[in-house]
């Protein structure tokens, strides 16, 4: 008990303004992230409420995609969390990215970069090395595979070209659509990500199958190489 006492509950706040009764009444959107944080985290510390504790937190990850980041011994060493907290946040993390993966785009058509970037913003943001990807569809657009063919930061004399078709030939597919991260939180396009674009699009040619797009994915937002014409001239 007297461990407790100390400790600044959710259940000491207003009932107007405790973020559980909040969510009840206007919706999980109406609420911040370190409201939507603290509700995970139920209590605060001595002298800190949870949501001051969840509003530190998320200022020194950068906040939520920058939280997710963290392993869970790092989390534990964290003021105010501890291995129930961490354990909590991790649960939380992961089965957001489980809802992620499981998006209907995973058997719909994907229509637009943005399709591409609502899928994996949650998991590719979060990503510290730069991770190449291709969605691979068919005839109709459909998502019929999505693979993780290379890591580390993009250079034409590194990427083997064949080696991010061979699933596309494998698979039949019709088109696919490329998708890398930038740790740097900066979705622009570097010149190595144009040139490694316009190898991809000149190979598709030769191997019928259409590089539909390039995608930059980052904490920063995305960028589309084929809305900008960047390597798809």
């Amino acid at each position: 008990m007297p461990e407790r006492a100390g400790r600044h509950r959710i259940a000491d706040l207003l009932q107007s303004e405790r973020p559980r009764e909040r969510l009840a009444r206007e919706g999980a959107k109406a609420l911040r992230d370190a409201e939507l944080l603290a509700i995970v985290l139920r209590t605060g510390i001595q002298g800190a409420s949870a949501i001051q504790v969840a509003d530190s937190l998320l200022k020194e990850t950068d906040g939520l995609a920058g939280l997710q980041q963290l392993p869970y011994e790092t989390l534990c060493r964290r003021r105010g969390i501890g291995p129930a907290k961490a354990a909590q946040l991790m649960a939380a993390v992961e089965m957001g990215r489980r809802l992620a993966r499981s998006s209907p785009l995973e058997r719909d058509a994907v229509h637009s970069p943005e399709d591409v970037y609502q899928r994996l913003k949650y998991e590719m943001q979060a990503l510290e090395q730069e991770h190449l990807r291709v969605l691979l569809l068919d005839t109709r657009n459909r998502l019929l595979r999505e693979v993780d063919v290379y890591i580390g930061s993009l250079n034409t004399s590194l990427v083997r070209i064949g080696e991010i078709f061979k699933d596309a030939i494998q698979r039949g597919a019709a088109s696919m659509i490329v998708v890398h991260n930038h740790p740097s939180g900066d979705p622009t396009p570097s010149p190595e990500d144009v040139a490694v674009t316009r190898a991809l699009v000149q190979a598709g040619r030769l191997l019928d199958i259409e590089v539909l797009d390039h995608v930059v994915v980052s904490r920063g937002g995305f960028t589309s190489l084929k809305a900008r014409g960047l390597g798809f001239d």
